[in-house]
């Protein structure tokens, strides 16, 4: 169950984890018995709880306290090293491992009601014959609509082991009454690749979300594809993506760079120098490639781009990178939670690490992109200063920096102009996504004469009277615009809007070739793909 990835925070991603670096999970005897011993030891607090425990006058909640305290002494580490509690677990793992059991929908809660946004191909729920737009109104005979339940709530109730079964009642539009629906839960497959395809007759195009424990198979599967397709070169899109496995990552840069190539290493107070080479010839190796990259791609989305940067391999095309560069170890608790920790730093070729300052100040860390904002970095490259010791050189010659994310060799700023405040405030307050969700939910049996991502494309079009639908419900919000930030605005809606209708309609397969029209760093690529062949 991919609960509204769309629309997540990707601070929140990267504060969860989602850009873990790279984990082992140790256990019990194994995992003490490479620790110095003093530093198991019994500590001051093993001995103030013993002596709690043993004299206290009146109850109290021993694993609460240990939680809080465990919890607190994570706090004092980087925003990295964190405690996930047995309750959390899986939700923190589910998105790195691939797979999980549950009953395959995306789903929104919706005045009150959980809706069904799409449900995964071949899933449990599209076998027995679950529809996007589906209301769940009862699950297992318990009312669920109108009774406040929250994401996590709803994911408790649908997911489970595999084999076992739940039952939901849910309202559809034009049926009358409830329609229930018996589901066998099974192995969800969660995708790192959001999409592939061509841009044009030579051009692919790659988007990958995380690096989770089936990313380089998945990788390697849609390359193959377009590579079948006539591909010769590629766009590797790597924006957002705030990690995962550093072992992925090194061997999706395996498929650009030449065997023995140096693509990683990492070093930590306990932990040797460890490099991570290119081990066989990559089946990319002859494609050219741009690599987009901006704020939010991190940690292991930033050893791809670093590598294939310091090894002079292909262009790297946005705006600076998150500057993560510290790998975390999951070691598993004897009450099945965890904790990860940071061990070490990772470098790129060059000897670069890219992590960014933190002063110990973790809300000023993770919201460290509104400086750059506030600063001006994302609006011109110009505002970036680095200190000459951060400075690296690459084998042929190109200056690269260290210290704070992966610079781009080409920079992409923000566009910043007055006229797109009205049409940014509807976007970035979630107006015109909603209306377009909206507006899918109530047109959907219409829609449904539309069977292709293609043909959707070539026919549907964002009409006046859909604007100004559009138009209303920001007003409703107090969201009003001039009539010359209005055009703007009917201007760039006839592409979002109509991208965010496809992707209800067709997931991802159908955001991206629409969204392309608008996507100044996917033009800029391009262009400089264009260049690079002609010299």
């Amino acid at each position: 169950m991919d609960h509204n990835r769309k629309t997540g925070s990707a601070l929140l991603m990267i504060f969860l984890g989602v850009l873990v670096g790279y984990f082992v999970v140790y256990a019990g005897e194994k995992f003490f018995s490479r620790l110095n011993p003093k530093v198991i030891a019994p500590s001051k607090y093993d001995e103030v709880l013993y002596y709690i425990n043993n004299m206290y006058v009146d109850t109290f909640n021993v694993s609460r306290l240990e939680e809080e305290a465990i919890t607190a002494l994570m706090d004092e580490l980087d925003p990295h090293s964190q405690y996930i509690s047995v309750e959390e677990f899986n939700a923190v793992n589910d998105p790195l491992l691939g797979s999980f059991e549950g009953i395959g929908v995306q789903f929104r809660i919706v005045d009150d009601t959980v809706m069904i946004v799409n449900t995964v191909k071949g899933g449990p729920s599209e076998k027995v014959g679950i529809m996007a737009g589906d209301r769940i109104v009862f699950v297992n005979d318990s009312l669920v609509a109108g009774t406040k339940l929250k994401n996590d709530d709803v994911m408790r109730l649908l997911k489970g082991p595999k084999g076992t079964k739940v039952k939901v009642q849910n309202y559809r539009r034009g049926v009358k009454g409830l329609t229930e629906f018996t589901i066998t839960r099974d192995v969800i497959p969660t995708y790192s690749v959001d999409v592939a395809y061509m841009l044009d007759d030579v051009t692919g195009y790659i988007k990958l979300s995380r690096f989770s424990a089936t990313t380089h198979s998945e990788f390697v599967k849609a390359a193959k594809q377009l590579r079948s397709e006539g591909m010769l070169q590629l766009v590797f899109d790597l924006r957002g993506n705030g990690g995962g496995y550093l072992t992925e990552a090194v061997d999706i840069a395996d498929e650009f760079l030449p065997k023995g190539s140096l693509v990683v290493f990492t070093e930590g107070r306990y932990r040797d120098k460890t490099r991570f080479y290119a081990r066989k010839k990559g089946m990319l190796e002859d494609v050219p490639v741009v690599v987009l990259i901006d704020g939010e791609s991190a940690s292991a989305a930033e050893i791809v781009a670093g590598a294939l940067q310091d090894n002079d391999r292909g262009t790297i095309v946005g705006r600076r990178s998150f500057g993560k560069g510290l790998v975390q170890e999951q070691v598993m608790l004897s009450d099945k939670s965890a904790i990860r920790v940071t061990v070490s730093r990772y470098y790129t070729p060059t000897g670069r690490c890219i992590q960014k300052p933190f002063t110990g100040n973790k809300e000023a860390y993770l919201l460290e992109s509104l400086d750059r904002y506030e600063n001006g970095e994302l609006f011109s490259a110009d505002s970036i200063h680095f200190n000459d010791s951060l400075k690296f050189v690459t084998p042929k010659g190109k200056v690269v920096y260290g210290g704070g994310g992966i610079m781009p060799d080409v920079y992409v700023p923000l566009v910043n102009d007055s006229t797109e405040y009205y049409f940014n405030k509807i976007t970035n307050l979630g107006i015109l996504y909603q209306y377009a969700f909206d507006y899918c939910d109530k047109h959907r049996q219409e829609l449904k004469r539309y069977k292709t991502v293609a043909d959707f494309n070539k026919s549907f079009r964002v009409t006046d009277a859909i604007f100004n639908e559009l138009v209303a419900e920001a007003e409703k919000k107090d969201i009003k615009g001039n009539e010359a930030e209005k055009q703007v605005a009917r201007r760039k809606a006839d592409i979002l809007l109509k991208a965010y209708i496809a992707r209800d309609l067709f997931d991802d397969e159908g955001f991206y070739p629409v969204y392309r029209d608008m996507d100044d760093m996917l033009k800029k690529a391009l262009e400089v793909l264009a260049s690079e062949k002609n010299q």
